[in-house]
């Protein structure tokens, strides 16, 4: 087996598919002495990675360096796999346009693995999916190459949980379960991820790993649902819910704090509860009632964004159309450039649907596309912010002054209640 210099015997590791979840996965496994190739589709990544430029938040440019210097390589050529004696499949899982599972990223994948397949080797799905994707497409796909899972090759599930921008908990010290086909196959990705990371967690079978993420993602998103749906009547209430939240957060057992927002951001929470809701309806012929509300809840919050901030400039003696809208902050989640199935998208289209003249500020985000159109982003956040009628915060980056923020004379609707003063209005 090629070991470049300084790398033990840990073994060669293939990831496919080099985004937030595969490039991480790769840069850990790079540290801990594996020959690791990343495959991917697109070229302009697998060129960039090559060039030591990174394209994900939680991996600096000088992280890719260090990983080709161990010998790392990224490359469109599936033919990397016959030499790996682990495979891990990490590639995106959206919806399809009928908000049903998209898996043709992992079937693409499997079908790579397979044309590669050889005896020995383990192969783990890490992609989001819904409980039996493991047993029902990705196995038959590796045995139509001729060999056996459990018998001649192993094959294995772990959730993903990657939290893009979280410096507390990383890869490394975030427990990581692993379910198997069978027996032999659970050790196997035990003993592989137990070289990466200080906590493995065994599961039950294949089915239980796969079901956890998803139950770890409903929750976030029914309780998301909550304290969205609180938000609108304690508005109307005259109700301060951040306080109460505040309050009730002092309880030092049986309560969580959730917290209102836009909307919902990211790969898991707007798509992962709807993977669960689409199997138990085309399995078990009923709805999964919980998360198909929670998703209407949270899904209605960008219009009632939209709504409030008209409400403000009703209050100012001014009609939404025409009326001048600086946003701040358009990406999914603070302090990184990760803009997937951002709330913002939909917070400005309802705007410009009002006939609100939209604006952003977002320093993570140079340009921003909407509604098939570019906008650019102000250069002067305070000169952006006297021309403006309203501001609504949709982000708080920490590069965001709050003090100066809370002292605008123009009226801001803060979504992320963090900011005070006297035109600050919560949402």
């Amino acid at each position: 087996m090629r070991q470049p210099a300084g790398v033990g015997d840990a073994g060669s590791l293939v990831v496919i598919g080099l985004g937030y979840v595969g490039l991480p996965l790769a840069l850990r496994a790079s540290e801990v002495g594996f020959q690791v190739t990343g495959l991917d589709t697109s070229p302009t990544t697998v060129d960039s990675l090559n060039d030591a430029r990174s394209h994900v938040d939680d991996v600096s440019d000088a992280d890719v360096a260090g990983m080709l210097e161990a010998g790392f390589s990224a490359t469109t050529d599936a033919s990397c796999l016959a030499d790996a004696d682990v495979v891990v499949i990490c590639v995106p899982t959206p919806l399809s346009p009928e908000h049903g599972p998209n898996l043709d990223a992992v079937e693409a994948a499997a079908r790579a693995a397979a044309a590669h397949l050889r005896p020995g080797q383990l192969v783990v799905l890490e992609s989001t999916t819904y409980p039996g994707t493991t047993e029902e497409v990705l196995v038959p796909i590796l045995e139509s190459s001729g060999l056996r899972v459990g018998v001649d090759v192993n094959c294995a599930f772990s959730p993903e949980r990657i939290d893009p921008g979280n410096s507390t908990y990383t890869l490394r010290n975030t427990p990581k379960v692993v379910g198997g086909m069978t027996p032999e196959c659970t050790e196997r990705a035990r003993e592989f991820y137990q070289a990466i990371v200080d906590t493995v967690i065994v599961a039950k079978g294949v089915r239980e790993a796969e079901m956890t993420k998803l139950l770890e993602n409903t929750y976030r998103h029914v309780n998301i649902a909550l304290v969205n749906e609180m938000a609108r009547f304690c508005s109307e209430l005259d109700i301060d819910l951040w306080d109460s939240i505040r309050c009730a957060s002092t309880k030092p057992f049986g309560f969580n704090a959730f917290y209102p927002g836009p909307g919902v951001g990211g790969h898991c929470i707007p798509i992962d509860p709807n993977y669960l809701s689409h199997r138990v309806r085309t399995h078990l012929g009923y709805s999964f009632r919980f998360v198909e509300l929670a998703q209407e809840i949270n899904d209605g919050m960008p219009a009632y964004v939209a709504r409030r901030v008209q409400d403000i400039l009703n209050g100012e003696q001014k009609a939404a159309n025409g009326s001048r809208v600086l946003l701040l902050g358009v990406t999914y989640k603070a302090d990184i450039a990760d803009q997937r199935e951002s709330p913002s998208v939909d917070v400005a289209r309802a705007l410009e649907a009002l006939g609100a003249q939209v604006s952003y500020h977002d320093p993570y985000v140079p340009e921003w596309h909407l509604n098939g159109h570019s906008l650019t982003r102000v250069a002067d956040l305070d000169a952006a912010v006297e021309q403006s009628d309203v501001v609504v915060l949709l982000q708080a980056h920490a590069s965001y002054d709050r003090g100066a923020l809370g002292d605008l004379k123009r009226p801001i609707l803060d979504t992320r209640g963090v900011l005070t003063g006297p035109r600050v209005t919560r949402l």
